[in-house]
């Protein structure tokens, strides 16, 4: 009898996980979507992509291609929107929405659906945008054959227009930077005639008649290339189109979705994430108004389906082999968008990588590091042009793909930038890539901090003329700059000795590092955002640039340096919880490194309130859309990026020469479990479990082998052969020594 209620209990456990995790994936609405910005749901393959408004009688989708810029080496210039594709349909009927209108964004596969009743046929929209074979898809289906009617347009967002040749439509033109770029719009009918109509502004049209259902295959793209030796310019746009729509055409529309989900799941397949219970009636609502009720509604659910968005948008929006993502991942719908949606480098684009190693999307930081490796060259001439006489190389805080750049000098960006090429190996284990790759760019810029640092009569080495971004005065010895360099260093010198080369200049690197000037502690016990204690308690801009050392550095920890974690947290109360978007999601990260995890909770509820959707504006601070886009305001996607690190981060870190388990666990996570969360050292955690707020499993797999120490909350009943241990107050502390390839078990 036990045993039979025993498995009963397991059957429906697992059975309410699937359920929990199917729709945790998903977000959605009743509604087709009213406004870009807070309401169409994106979709995108790394390079094009696409916000999807689902409308009954109208569709229209806006897209991109995140190589369309104006501006060059020397001019910033600004990402551009691309174009749009409407279908008017004429016989889906008028008058109210639906009933059982629904559009959703299932981020499990990648795909965006929308589905409705009208006038007794049943309508069905697919969409997605497949990486394996470079083009957008979209599929139009009803229950009725013949019933699908209506005009495709496509148009530019400057003044080209389209031209039909066949069964496609094109528009091509050319910047004012000398950048060529072209659309194609492929139309497939099953069933039904496709016929030209020409419209006196718009240009070119195709009518579609009576047919049972179409397939459109989209592909845009410019002559960009990412290389200064053929500067920045390649193969022709129509050669690119013509090429990837060829070769698209011969499969048929189960094979493009087939293998658009088996490459995107590779991917986005490695990591789950279950934060509790949420009830079925709350899953069952429209995401939007999960978000309205959210406040007074416990909803788990919610916060792991925003978490795994996150990882939704980088693998959407940053795949091998093109640019990185910049303020608004790959969307826009603006020539001229806020900031110009550009490379910001004071702390924006850097925070769009944050989740990408942790959270097992290493594959996708690939485009950031290939930028950073790719502006070298300009970055070094510029550089030498405002600090005559350095080498290496910085950047200003805004910038474009080219290396054009804008806005003020900010020194520390660049061995900010060379933090993510340390943490690429430092998650990987992968020695030929630093050595060829991350090594060589590391140095340089570890030699124009070793020109640029200002030496003191009493040996103390300081950053001239610094600035906190992005407020405070400007002078020396500012705490931002003084942690990162000392990242830099730190990370340096680790990359020397790992590789066993370069050991004088290491040694002198070595010694500047110890040499720089150390934070300090002002006068109300917070850690000082400048060398002189001029911090205002009542303070509350959104940068806290002076904790870099706590987050994402590693100078600064509750273990290993505890005064300074307690001045970090004065300061931290000081600026408040409530801020801008991105600047909430850091907090996150703060509050995780300080271990606090109830703290870090309340940052997310401020975080998760609802600024706006379907023409609805409840907030005119920072927050999210009721599509989930982190709201600055505007939209800025680094919000996005920066919750699920801060996630990824009260779950697991491994910043401090050990992996920590559950190191900021909230009340509200009391029971849970999540697989695939990265470690330094190229651990996996395969699988983690808790109940009751304790550590009740942990199956740690090792991709490199290599010594592993763990520190976790409670102690561990059963654990893997060859396991030391040790308690150090409260937290237990396990020591092994792995193999490439296996996985240690502890239970509780």
């Amino acid at each position: 009898m036990k045993l039979t209620s025993l498995k009963l209990i397991i059957t429906g456990s697992l059975l309410l996980t699937v359920i929990g995790k199917a729709e945790a994936q998903k977000m959605w609405d009743n509604r087709p979507a009213k406004a870009w910005m807070t309401d169409a749901y994106p979709i995108g393959n790394g390079r094009i992509g696409g916000m999807i408004f689902s409308g009954i009688n109208q569709e229209h989708i806006q897209f991109n291609d995140n190589t369309l810029w104006k501006g060059d080496e020397h001019d910033r210039g600004a990402y551009q929107a691309f174009g749009n594709l409407f279908i008017d349909f004429d016989n889906s009927g008028g008058g109210d929405i639906p009933a059982d209108y629904r559009r959703e964004l299932d981020m499990s596969r990648s795909v965006h659906t929308a589905t409705f009743t009208k006038e007794g046929l049943k309508y069905k929209r697919e969409y997605f945008c497949s990486f394996p074979d470079k083009v957008m898809v979209l599929r139009y289906t009803t229950s009725k054959r013949g019933a699908l009617s209506g005009v495709v347009r496509l148009t530019d967002t400057r003044t080209n227009t389209a031209i039909a040749n066949g069964s496609s439509l094109t528009f091509s033109g050319k910047l004012t930077n000398g950048m060529q770029y072209q659309a194609t719009a492929l139309v497939k009918l099953e069933g039904g005639t496709l016929s030209k109509q020409t419209d006196d502004k718009e240009g070119d049209q195709l009518k579609i008649n009576k047919a049972d259902a179409i397939t459109i295959l989209l592909s845009a793209a410019t002559d960009f290339n990412n290389s200064r030796t053929t500067h920045w310019r390649g193969e022709a746009p129509s050669i690119k189109t013509d090429s990837i729509l060829k070769a698209a055409n011969a499969k048929t529309y189960v094979a493009l979705l087939q293998r658009h989900i088996a490459d995107y799941q590779r991917l986005y397949g490695r990591v789950h994430l279950n934060l509790g219970t949420t009830s079925a009636a709350t899953m069952a609502l429209p995401t939007l108004q999960r978000l309205i009720n959210y406040k007074k509604t416990f909803d788990q659910d919610l916060e792991a389906t925003i978490f795994q968005y996150g990882r939704y948008l980088l693998i959407s929006s940053s795949r091998k082999g093109g640019l990185p993502a910049n303020l608004q991942g790959l969307w826009n719908e603006s020539n001229n968008p806020p900031w110009g949606s550009d490379y910001h480098t004071n702390i924006n684009i850097q925070m769009n990588y944050w989740p990408a190693e942790p959270t097992n999307l290493s594959e996708c930081a690939y485009p950031y590091l290939d930028h950073i490796n790719a502006i070298r060259e300009i970055r070094k001439i510029n550089t030498q042009k405002e600090y005559p006489g350095v080498r290496g190389w910085t950047l200003r805080t805004e910038s474009n793909p080219m290396g054009g750049e804008s806005y003020l000098w900010n020194p520390p960006a660049s061995a900010w930038y060379a933090q993510a090429l340390w943490e690429h190996y430092a998650f990987t284990k992968d020695k030929t890539y630093l050595k060829n790759f991350a090594y060589p760019i590391l140095k340089e810029i570890s030699e124009f901090w070793d020109d640029h640092l200002k030496h003191r009569p009493d040996g103390t080495l300081v950053s001239p003329m610094g600035w906190s971004p992005e407020h405070g005065p400007t002078e020396d010895g500012v705490t931002y700059d003084q942690m990162i360099v000392y990242d830099l260093f730190t990370n340096y010198i680790e990359s020397a000795d790992i590789l066993g080369i370069d050991k004088s200049y290491r040694d002198h690197v070595a010694d500047l590092k110890d040499h720089l000037l150390k934070p300090k502690i002002g006068s109300w016990g917070q850690l000082q955002e400048w060398e002189t204690d001029r911090d205002d308690p009542k303070d509350n801009h959104r940068h806290v640039s002076h904790l870099f050392g706590l987050h994402p550095g590693r100078q600064i920890s509750t273990i290993k340096t505890p005064e300074l974690a307690k001045a970090a947290k004065v300061s931290l109360l000081a600026r408040g919880d409530v801020s801008t978007g991105w600047s909430m999601a850091w907090k996150i990260n703060f509050w995780a490194r300080l271990q606090d995890g109830d703290h870090a909770h309340t940052i997310i509820e401020n975080f998760i309130t609802p600024v706006g959707g379907n023409g609805i504006n409840y907030n005119n601070g920072g927050g999210i859309y009721a599509n989930l886009l982190c709201a600055h305001p505007p939209f800025q996607i680094d919000g996005n990026f920066g919750y699920t690190a801060g996630v990824a981060e009260m779950l697991l870190q491994s910043q401090a020469d050990e992996i920590q388990i559950l190191p900021a666990l909230p009340k509200a996570w009391n029971t849970g479990s999540v697989q695939g969360l990265m470690a330094r050292g190229d651990f996996e955690i395969a699988d983690m479990q808790w109940k009751n707020g304790r550590l009740s499993k942990l199956v740690v797999k090792s991709l490199a082998g290599g010594e592993c120490r763990l520190r976790t909350g409670n102690a561990l009943k059963t654990m893997a052969a060859g396991v030391k241990k040790s308690t150090a107050g409260s937290d237990y502390q396990y020591r092994f020594n792995t193999q490439r390839g296996k996985t240690y078990t502890f239970t509780n």
